[in-house]
């Protein structure tokens, strides 16, 4: 869509018509933040009763239904499209309706619709994706509405219950979006997502050992691709993603000629047994990727660069098995635990795993959630649960040491907390409604979170929306939220 209102700047009026499936999209303030997030500038309609759908027969998310000068409907394509499909026809009806004789009396007007659109956000974040803990006082931010990476170094004492400070140690991208390599301070990113941590430097043999060096992928989602930013010196690379949204399906390819189709987060994996990963982790060879627009879970060789569908026949739905027999929707959010790989299938509103021991491959199994359109905001187990379009989720610490789950349950403004062993999931902070409060568990509130981070008793949280960066203590009978200062 962006190409075509680039083409026809002066002549194609662009109006989003947003029927939301969950709950949160018909809330015309995330509407309103999503739009802002995502850089769109054109006029949105909330249609949340879905009159303008039915009006015009819609069956499909997205549909495009394009309009004469007239008011005449030309046509409607449902589903995916290339904007060459359209540009003919579109090319064709300025031409028509440019002639004086046209019918019905229409002329086409000329010239940019005005719009006016919302300042942009104020202060050092904008719209932050995910959050990287290598340590406690160690923190990588996706600025993702800025298209940048934050290094911080976060104080690691007074934890009262006023904020929490942090200093900016590196800033990795210019600020501007862009998909150049380079330097900290001239390489550009678009939306940059999820990120892993790993020592050592990358090269054509893979990551290999190097004093003081370490390497830091990064899912740049809005250009698909994967970039590599070695440390300390902060240089980006790209080293998968050819730039384009992939157009088909399971389609392999090896580095920068492998089209990947919006890629959310990463995940390094080990050849070692035991699938340490993160900043102790050592010799890892290969990199998962949360293929968002593709349904499924792919795999970065680190040595030969081939990337290839790792798991999920590309089909939205929800249904486990092996690799390719399941299938998944819109996973978004990745952590490696042991030998399973947990990920957030946002679209099903669902936590599930990827059993890497399985017989024929990994075989994935769903923890909590049931389907499609099955969400909502509820306690419980296994299939009883309902999140709503949970991007993320870490692992860290829960009550007596049992390992827990942490979830950004996105859409329902909360961090759910959900035990493997048990398949059981609690509201663990937030109160379920937007806003942006500190304080004890039930007390918080957050906007639109979309990514966690557990380091030395601390849970790190993308608070989206409100620009910020939320900080969870751990350690104690009852959690505390706080949010980050930045400084520096």
């Amino acid at each position: 869509m962006r190409e075509l209102e680039a083409r026809f700047a002066d002549e194609l009026v662009v109006i989003g018509v947003h029927s939301g499936k969950f709950r949160a999209e018909r809330v015309t303030a995330n509407i309103a933040a999503a739009a802002q997030r995502l850089r769109i500038e054109h006029a949105i309609v909330n249609d949340r009763q879905f009159r303008v759908w039915r009006a015009y027969g819609v069956t499909a998310w997205p549909t495009v239904v394009l309009l004469d000068p007239a008011g005449g409907i030309v046509g409607a394509v449902p589903g995916e499209f290339l904007a060459g499909q359209l540009v003919p026809v579109i090319e064709g009806l300025i031409a028509d309706f440019e002639r004086a004789d046209t019918v019905v009396g229409a002329r086409l007007s000329r010239g940019p619709w005005p719009l006016k659109l919302p300042p942009e956000p104020g202060g050092p974040l904008a719209f932050p994706g995910r959050v990287l803990a290598a340590r406690g006082d160690r923190l990588f931010v996706a600025d993702s509405g800025h298209d940048r990476i934050l290094e911080l170094q976060v104080e690691s004492e007074g934890k009262s219950r006023r904020g929490v400070q942090a200093r900016v140690v590196r800033v990795i991208g210019s600020g501007r979006r862009g998909a150049g390599d380079g330097s900290a301070d001239q390489a550009s990113f678009d939306h940059p997502q999820g990120m892993a941590l790993t020592p050592g430097r990358l090269t054509g043999a893979g990551l290999v050992p190097a004093t003081g060096a370490e390497t830091l992928l990064v899912a740049d989602a809005e250009n698909h691709t994967v970039r590599a930013v070695a440390l300390p010196a902060g240089a980006v690379t790209t080293i998968a993603g050819t730039g384009s949204q992939a157009r088909r399906a399971n389609e392999a390819g090896v580095g920068r000629g492998a089209a990947l189709s919006s890629p959310w987060d990463v995940e390094l994996l080990s050849a070692a047994p035991c699938g340490i990963t993160g900043a102790g982790a050592a010799a890892a060879d290969a990199l998962v990727i949360a293929m968002a627009g593709a349904h499924q879970l792919w795999r970065l060789d680190l040595v030969t660069g081939a990337v290839e569908p790792w798991i999920g026949t590309g089909r939205e739905d929800l249904s486990d098995g092996p690799p390719f027999r399941c299938t998944l929707a819109q996973p978004m959010g990745m952590r490696l635990v042991g030998r399973r790989l947990f990920f957030a299938d946002s679209e099903s509103s669902a936590v599930r795993f990827a059993d890497l021991d399985g017989r024929d491959g990994p075989e994935v199994e769903t923890l909590v959630g049931k389907g499609l359109f099955e969400f909502g905001d509820e306690d419980g187990q296994g299939g009883h649960v309902r999140l709503q379009h949970p991007y993320d989720l870490t692992a860290g610490p829960g009550p007596e040491g049992t390992e827990v789950l942490y979830v950004a349950d996105t859409y329902n403004d909360r961090i759910k907390a959900v035990v493997p062993a048990t398949r059981r999931s609690d509201a663990f902070v937030g109160g379920g409604e937007p806003g942006h409060e500190d304080g004890d568990a039930g007390v918080a509130r957050f906007w639109g979170p979309q990514g966690v981070a557990v380091a030395d008793g601390r849970l790190f949280v993308a608070d989206t929306n409100n620009h910020a960066v939320r900080v969870v203590d751990l350690v104690g009978a009852t959690p505390v939220v706080r949010t980050l200062e930045i400084v520096g």
